[in-house]
């Protein structure tokens, strides 16, 4: 469906404001320094934010959101941002972080993990990966949170971060995570962007652009840690919640992906909003259908972390077709 005039406009705006990478703009500091003009909403006020260093070689910067109501022993969502491994920072997704902290309720641990060119693949794969098993191993517990109770999640490329880890945890063996939370996921860097609908804040073109800074070898593209649905096997990692929108040329893998964990017996819903575009994650204070993203994002990780461990969903594992939300 045809986004209606008010998204549209919102859409516009954005994309007035959004760096033209791979056309106009092809140098990713020049990407970057237009893209930190962008404003984005807040979000809801929480119990404590505080920045941290996860100690590692080398070490990687996080911000850690508690919420007002957490309780004793809380959950904790390893938070990975989207940009395209290029763009994007703990500042731009502090709002969607704050959302979810609020509305799950779990301590967040974002993590500002290296960005390509300087640091191409695998290093943002590695810091994504050395914080999960720092937070099990050490920060859990020492922020007051349940090392049994931890769960990936991110947007865009952060989708793609959070299920690697879940990838490499299973490979290592562990540490164990109890879900994944993927927003309209990056699961293949090889995949042929060549359709872009109307209504789209991000294009082919920027898709490109951001795999060729992100990838120093396109070959490295095949690998299971770069393109989770090129991987041999899914089998064996945590449940997953698939969240995709209408107009984002990452629809097709995000829902492919959904349907090869299904296929290969991991618990999986996935749902695709109608009328929405790419980067709308965490714009619930102006747009309505962002808002049932972010409503959806904390329903599944509520339910998969603060829910007995046992619960069930009676879709979980059945997922054929995505479930569509209109506006």
């Amino acid at each position: 469906m045809a986004l209606d005039p008010y998204t549209d406009g919102v859409r516009r705006l954005m994309s007035a404001a959004y760096p033209d990478v791979g056309g106009v703009v092809t140098d990713a500091v020049d990407a970057r320094r237009r893209h930190e003009r962008a404003r984005f909403p807040r979000g809801p006020n929480v119990g404590e934010v505080r920045d941290i260093v996860i100690p590692g070689t080398p070490d990687v910067p996080a911000r850690v959101y508690r919420p007002k109501e957490a309780g004793a022993n809380p959950p904790v969502v390893v938070y990975l941002h989207g940009g395209g491994f290029v763009l994007c920072d703990l500042d731009s997704h502090d709002g969607i972080c704050r959302i979810l902290a609020d509305g799950t309720p779990a301590i967040v641990v974002s993590v500002d993990y290296r960005r390509a060119p300087e640091h191409p693949y695998p290093a943002a794969v590695d810091d994504a990966f050395a914080a999960v098993r720092w937070v099990h191993a050490v920060g859990a517990a020492a922020l007051g949170g349940d090392p049994d109770r931890i769960a990936v999640a991110g947007d865009s490329a952060g989708g793609n971060l959070a299920t690697v880890c879940c990838l490499r945890a299973r490979d290592t063996g562990g540490p164990p995570i109890r879900f994944q939370l993927l927003v309209y996921p990056v699961t293949d860097c090889l995949a042929d962007w060549s359709d872009d609908p109307d209504g789209q804040l991000m294009t082919s073109r920027h898709m490109r652009w951001y795999v060729e800074q992100y990838l120093s070898d396109r070959a490295h593209g095949e690998q299971a840690y770069a393109s989770p649905l090129r991987a041999e096997s899914l089998a064996g990692l945590p449940p997953a919640f698939v969240l995709t929108v209408e107009h984002d040329p990452l629809r097709a893998e995000g829902e492919a992906y959904a349907a090869r964990l299904a296929a290969e017996g991991v618990p999986v819903r996935t749902h695709r909003v109608s009328g929405l575009f790419h980067g709308a994650f965490g714009l619930g204070a102006v747009l309505p259908a962002a808002r049932r993203c972010e409503e959806l994002a904390c329903d599944a990780l509520r339910a998969a972390l603060t829910e007995p461990h046992d619960s069930t969903d009676p879709e979980e594992g059945q997922m054929s077709q995505p479930r569509r939300a209109g506006r």
